[in-house]
């Protein structure tokens, strides 16, 4: 008969050899391993969890879904805010699928002045946003109608006019001319790019000038205005357009609102340098959804077409 400490030893040998054979067996230790349980807790505590799924509304403060959000093309739901949208995004939006095909998509951006770490940052935005600057050229079809298209970047060092950019829209206008295209620009910048100096003033003018070829040319140019639209670009070719559409509470301007107040001695209205307010002035002709946007550039493209 097996006494008592011989059976301890009998189940004591079995469980070492299920423990050998099968990890699963083995037993969790709490201090030396994290439980979901904390883990979670952990997370939700520290907002990642929110930060993964939700975003907040800077207007209404109201948290969104973020699959909500991507479906309702980046407007809030709740007070209709039209939130920054990713260049890629806002080309599959506007176009066909499919359709757009991107030119000079290989210039490289270059440092004329040697600004201090600015290649360095350049690089940087580059890997961070997987494009090679801050507007990206092509041609596309809006239900149909051809159409050469520029989207510009803001995550892409805000947007920002240097040399190369200046380069791709002028040339988006030049090959708009020359295959007799409309053109469609949809702005989104700070403004000249000034770690390049001079030469980031300079693309005003041949942005202007390329967009007066395309004018003779007989080709339509539509400008679309999304938030924020200001500086150099605001000042060249942004305010161009044969047809100037924003989408709705768009920031408009040249310099800042504390700047311009103080240069002129008054206080200016609430609403100064919004769409709306450019509408009401005569700067824009028309506010539009971003969910309208296509079908109301089709409706002009269609409109404006050449037999």
């Amino acid at each position: 008969m097996i006494n008592k400490i011989q059976l301890f030893k009998n189940k004591k040998d079995k469980k070492k050899k299920m423990e050998k054979e099968n990890y699963a067996y083995l037993p969790i230790k709490d201090k030396n391993i994290k439980s979901e349980k904390n883990s979670i807790l952990k997370n939700y505590n520290s907002n990642d969890i929110d930060n993964e799924f939700w975003i907040e509304c800077k207007d209404c403060k109201e948290k969104i879904f973020k699959k909500d959000l991507e479906n309702n093309f980046f407007v809030c739901p709740k007070c209709n805010k039209h939130m920054r949208m990713d260049v890629r995004d806002r080309i599959n939006m506007i176009t066909d699928k499919g359709s757009f095909v991107e030119i000079n998509k290989e210039n490289e951006t270059i440092d004329p002045i040697k600004f201090p770490n600015y290649m360095e940052k350049v690089e940087s935005y580059k890997n961070k946003t997987n494009e090679s600057e801050s507007v990206v050229t092509g041609i596309c079809r809006i239900n149909g109608m051809k159409s050469v298209l520029c989207v510009m970047n803001p995550n892409f060092m805000m947007g920002s006019m240097g040399s190369i950019t200046g380069d791709k829209i002028t040339y988006a206008f030049e090959y708009g001319a020359e295959h007799k295209m409309p053109v469609i620009i949809c702005s989104a910048s700070g403004g000249a790019r000034m770690q390049e100096g001079m030469f980031s003033l300079m693309q005003m003018a041949k942005t202007s000038q390329a967009a007066g070829k395309l004018s003779e040319a007989g080709q339509i140019y539509i400008s679309i205005l999304t938030d924020p639209t200001t500086g150099g670009v605001a000042a060249s070719f942004a305010m161009l357009g044969d047809i100037i559409i924003s989408e709705p509470k768009t920031l408009i301007g040249f310099a800042g609102k504390r700047v311009v107040s103080q240069t002129i001695g008054k206080e200016l209205p609430e609403n100064f340098q919004t769409a709306e307010f450019m509408l009401e002035h005569g700067f824009l002709d028309m506010i539009v959804d971003r969910k309208n946007l296509k079908e109301t550039l089709y409706k002009i493209l269609y409109i404006h077409k050449k037999n």
